[in-house]
């Protein structure tokens, strides 16, 4: 990958499409830019990128997803199921150069709707507390805030988007 630019990058020229191990060593990439930008736990090895299809693929009700552009992998997300009646939403990464062009929001529009057509009825995620753009976009989407943890020395904040309620809402129309 050699001279990605997102300066002719527009959204609609980007595919959201499931991972497959070929892209494990870019996902890898985008996890460690991530570890360098402390996005990431001391004690998080990423491990479960090495095993996509044993944590995601095969996995009842979860999934993990890339934004590509072109020939490159721009962004990434996972959803994991984590009780019959929720998910969780992890590793939604963004390539540094192309944040703000709403390529988190597509990858995240897209975990949410597999949460949906799935039937979960919550949908939880942690950030650091200091991704203020990402906290701001959770918001958009609904995503309330549960609490605030210290894990390490790491300011962590919980958010659950409540899709149960949503669920009430279709039946009842």
């Amino acid at each position: 990958m050699t001279d990605m630019s997102s300066e002719k990058f527009k959204v609609d020229d980007m595919i959201i499409r499931s991972a497959t191990d070929e892209d494990i060593s870019v996902l890898h990439e985008l996890f460690e830019r991530g570890r360098i930008e402390g996005q990431t736990r001391e004690n998080d090895t990423g491990a479960d990128l090495d095993y996509l299809a044993d944590g995601y693929v095969e996995c009842k009700d979860s999934g993990f997803w890339v934004a590509q552009y072109e020939d490159w992998i721009v962004g990434m997300i996972g959803v994991q199921r984590i009780s019959n009646s929720s998910a969780e939403i992890r590793r939604l990464r963004v390539r540094d150069t192309f944040r703000r062009k709403g390529i988190g929001t597509q990858l995240m529009q897209h975990a949410i709707s597999f949460c949906r057509d799935r039937e979960f009825l919550k949908v939880v995620l942690d950030v650091r507390i200091e991704r203020g753009p990402a906290i701001s976009m959770f918001h958009t989407f609904g995503f309330l805030h549960g609490r605030e943890r210290d894990l390490n020395g790491r300011q962590l904040r919980d958010f659950y988007l409540d899709l149960y309620s949503d669920s009430l809402k279709t039946h009842n129309d």
